[in-house]
């Protein structure tokens, strides 16, 4: 089974020759310029053109040629292939990747799955909601290794970087 990656969501119309606003999923914007095709609600489409707006994307998409034709399309995500993405740099993951990784600490003490990833101006964090919550900063002295082939992610004991309840 091909690994579809969500990179975007129509949110809306724009205008009336069937242009479709998009919300992106994903960090680069710019993404959107260099492909040709996408899927939408699993069908592939090309891209016929792309503007930017504020924090949207304007896709005029193949086949949504009317405001009517845009209007069936609210809500869908558009998808990719993940084989058509690039490798990343070491110690980069993709979130997906990610959130079916469990976190332990060095003692093997399961501390949960990550549930999200958040980006914060200084570093990320991993969210862990179950069996408790747990905010991890992503952190060379705290996150001391992640192996997406094993979904483990070990890092130093809660209890030795942040303080406790």
């Amino acid at each position: 089974m091909v690994k579809l990656f969500k990179i975007g969501q129509i949110v809306n119309t724009h205008g009336v020759k069937g242009e479709v606003k998009v919300y992106p999923l994903t960090e680069d914007v710019n993404k959107f310029k260099r492909l040709k095709t996408v899927l939408v609600d699993g069908v592939e489409k090309n891209i016929l053109g792309v503007k930017f707006q504020k924090d949207r994307v304007i896709l005029k998409i193949e086949g949504i040629d009317s405001m009517n034709d845009a209007e069936t399309y609210k809500q869908k995500y558009i998808e990719i292939p993940r084989d058509n993405e690039p490798e990343l740099p070491p110690d980069t993951y993709y979130v997906v990747d990610l959130k079916e990784c469990t976190v332990y600490d060095t003692n093997e003490k399961e501390i949960g799955r990550i549930f999200d990833v958040i980006s914060t101006p200084n570093n990320d964090v991993y969210w862990v909601k179950e069996p408790k919550e747990v905010l991890i900063p992503v952190l060379r002295d705290i996150v001391l290794s992640v192996d997406i082939d094993l979904k483990k992610v070990v890092i130093k004991p809660v209890g030795e970087w942040q303080d406790e309840d």
